[in-house]
């Protein structure tokens, strides 16, 4: 091979990696190379300070920010004063969470569920402006809505003084919008074709409604409720600001005191018996939307089937 050909081979041989390093770099027809990296990166980022809190909820100690030993139950029942168990004040805050969050679950999602069948029927010039003002909520900022609702209460609704009823008002007024979004996605996704067979074999509408309708709801219905009851349990803002004091107090507002003195374990571990009953609710949720679906879905696709009938909430 000639000296000409042999400089030429090794003048391209740089320019041929590095034109291969930005293909692979590039990659405009494969796989995203990094998306997984960032989810990860996220999800580690949401998830570590969550871990970290529930791991001083075993500490053998009473610091929060100095590890001094594991004990498996003295702060959730093994220390007698001061203990999740032995602690009124925070029994108490957790007995106010789950009120409010059963009470919401019981109320926003049968309203929600009505709500969403008929702006997804109702044809006509407000339809659209009707839709936009029920999603409002949904972009509006939890510390604008805790301050409306406070004003309503005080100067218009007089009658309606901050107290449990008013948390529980205040949750089923910024809840409702997410069982309206979940259940018309299951709403859009089923059509109207069984409604109209239904129909046309002699059913009335209220017989098309219980025995066609809300059973292919169902799904949407279960997830709902778990949705609302994720939502509403770690509430803080409209919680707040409608409390009466300490009768009204929940997890979050109890919490957010405790850090403005000596917060002892026991708080991290009934934020952590918090992050438990969420969990479990959205996984009941999970199951309870995998067994309604079964014949509906592809193979492996439950989740995506779920996040489909969420509406991409």
């Amino acid at each position: 091979m000639s000296e000409i050909a042999l400089r030429a081979r090794a003048g391209a041989r740089p320019q041929g990696v590095l034109r291969r390093f930005q293909t692979w770099v590039a990659n405009p027809w494969g796989r995203p190379r990094f998306l997984v990296l960032v989810t990860w990166l996220y999800i580690i980022a949401s998830i570590l300070p969550v871990v970290i809190a529930i791991q001083f909820s075993f500490n053998a100690g009473r610091s929060v920010t100095a590890w001094q030993g594991f004990s498996l139950t003295r702060w959730y029942w093994g220390d007698p004063e001061y203990s999740v168990w032995h602690d009124p004040t925070l029994q108490h805050a957790l007995v106010q969470s789950l009120k409010l969050a059963g009470l919401d679950m019981l109320i926003a999602t049968p309203l929600g569920v009505m709500l969403a069948l008929g702006l997804a029927r109702w044809r006509g010039p407000l339809a659209a402006s009707s839709n936009f003002l029920m999603l409002f909520p949904l972009v509006t900022p939890e510390i604008v809505m805790g301050v409306s609702l406070y004003l309503v209460f005080l100067y218009l609704f007089t009658f309606v003084r901050p107290s449990t009823t008013a948390q529980v008002l205040g949750h089923v007024t910024f809840s409702l919008s997410y069982v309206v979004v979940i259940v018309r996605g299951r709403l859009f996704s089923i059509g109207r074709q069984y409604e109209e067979a239904a129909a046309d074999l002699g059913a009335t509408p209220w017989e098309t409604l219980r025995l066609v309708v809300l059973p292919l709801l169902l799904p949407a219905i279960f997830s709902s409720l778990m949705i609302v009851f994720a939502i509403s349990i770690d509430d803080f803002v409209i919680s707040a600001w409608l409390s009466c004091g300490v009768q009204c107090n929940t997890v979050p507002i109890r919490i957010y005191q405790s850090t403005r003195a000596a917060p002892l374990p026991s708080v991290n571990a009934l934020a952590a018996i918090m992050v438990y009953f969420t969990l479990g609710a959205l996984g009941i949720a999970y199951l309870i939307f995998r067994f309604l679906t079964r014949g509906e879905r592809p193979a492996g696709g439950a989740a995506r089937s779920m996040m489909g009938e969420m509406g991409g909430l």
